[in-house]
């Protein structure tokens, strides 16, 4: 629901940078690439390590800023099925990061109680959603389906979840996490099984 809204304003911020980049040399791919790279590294350093004020600031920079490569594409003329492939498999791995670092501290920072079970469960079924969601588009369309529904897109689930965490950073209560982990799995979940539905549909028209 937020995907298409943060892809028209990250286009209009970051025209002016892409156009620079242009003029540098660097290529969409290496945007990409960097882009990745700062998002796991930031992920482990600040997350994974319980910096949960700044770090979700900073990671939301990072993704934003990720939004870079597909401005810079369009401005060189250098979109390719290639680069989608690459930005969007890469994605996989810097939502990976950010999911997983944030179980890690759970999992090793908090004592064992009831808070811990609910954030641990609630936070792997996400890691799994974080995969699943993406790839059900990408496999339904592969068969000559689109199975574009869902009420759960990237830029959502990294919101709620990046939100949650900063609020818990604040000293709120760890249940704020623990809602936006289960609403985010939950949404995953019955994101995934709506993009199972419409491929059917569409397969059998």
């Amino acid at each position: 629901m937020l995907g298409n809204h943060g892809r028209d304003l990250a286009r209009k911020v970051f025209t002016a940078p892409a156009r620079g980049l242009a003029k540098l040399g660097v290529r969409p791919n290496h945007v990409t690439v960097t882009g990745t790279v700062a998002t796991v590294a930031v992920s482990a350093a600040l997350l994974a390590t319980g910096k949960w004020v700044w770090g979700p600031i900073v990671v939301a920079l990072v993704l934003f800023a990720d939004s870079l490569d597909g401005t810079l594409a369009r401005l060189t003329g250098e979109a390719s099925e290639f680069g989608a492939f690459l930005d969007s498999t890469l994605d996989r791995i810097g939502d990976g990061a950010v999911f997983s670092s944030i179980v890690y501290w759970i999992a090793v920072s908090m004592a064992p109680s009831s808070m811990r079970t609910w954030l641990l469960i609630a936070g792997l079924i996400t890691i799994v959603g974080a995969a699943t969601v993406p790839y059900a588009r990408a496999r339904a369309e592969s068969v000559g389906a689109q199975a574009k529904v869902g009420i759960a897109e990237r830029t959502d689930r990294l919101v709620v979840v990046l939100l949650a965490t900063f609020l818990v950073g604040l000293e709120l209560p760890m249940w704020i996490l623990g809602v936006g982990l289960t609403w985010v799995a939950f949404a995953s979940m019955f994101t995934v099984g709506q993009r199972i539905f419409a491929a059917k549909r569409e397969l059998e028209a």
